[in-house]
């Protein structure tokens, strides 16, 4: 599989940046290509709600051009796409919600006879990491991701919340076993 890794978190030696390693390893263990993308410092600029990519069902339609276009052009031709950030507030930070924001671009008629997506079929999943619990905390985010896959006709990938990480060195023993687990829900 070609498997596209969005990372978002703006360390680059954090605690998603971690995990994402371990995820990395784990993939190319498998055989399969990895291709990441670090949205820090990218010049992205959010969805206008202007709907001119919404004329245009067979394209990226979206009228801006920044550092997003490459990204979602990266999306269409890989066979998963592995979305990660820490955990702000109850969601994915601002980088990573730029992002799947302007994936509004990627789909058109939805919910009716027309609807048409660029990702048909595609996996997504979801990493993410937070100094706290899943309960109360990280659920919001996943409930929001998996709410995306109609829209993009895409199948849910898998996610992995690694939890009460203050930093990369403090991470349970069970992360890698964990990481493995995600990437085998992935690959199915």
């Amino acid at each position: 599989m070609n498997i596209l890794v969005v990372q978002g978190g703006a360390r680059k030696k954090g605690n998603t940046a971690q995990v994402l390693s371990l995820v990395e390893q784990e993939l190319q263990k498998g055989g399969h290509r990895v291709t990441k993308i670090y949205l820090h410092g990218k010049n992205m600029h959010g969805c206008m709600g202007c709907k001119a990519c919404k004329t245009k069902p067979d394209e990226i339609g979206c009228v801006q051009n920044d550092d997003v276009l490459p990204i979602l052009q990266e999306m269409l031709v890989s066979d998963a796409v592995i979305f990660s950030s820490p955990l702000y507030f109850w969601g994915v930070n601002a980088q990573l919600k730029t992002v799947i924001d302007r994936m509004y671009s990627l789909y058109t008629g939805a919910y009716t006879q027309k609807h048409n997506s660029l990702l048909a079929r595609k996996k997504l999943a979801l990493a993410m990491t937070g100094g706290a619990e899943w309960l109360d905390n990280a659920e919001c985010a996943f409930t929001a991701f998996r709410r995306m896959m109609p829209y993009f006709k895409t199948v849910y990938g898998g996610g992995l919340y690694i939890g009460k990480c203050t930093t990369p060195e403090k991470m349970a023993p069970s992360v890698p076993q964990q990481v493995a687990q995600f990437v085998q829900t992935l690959v199915e």
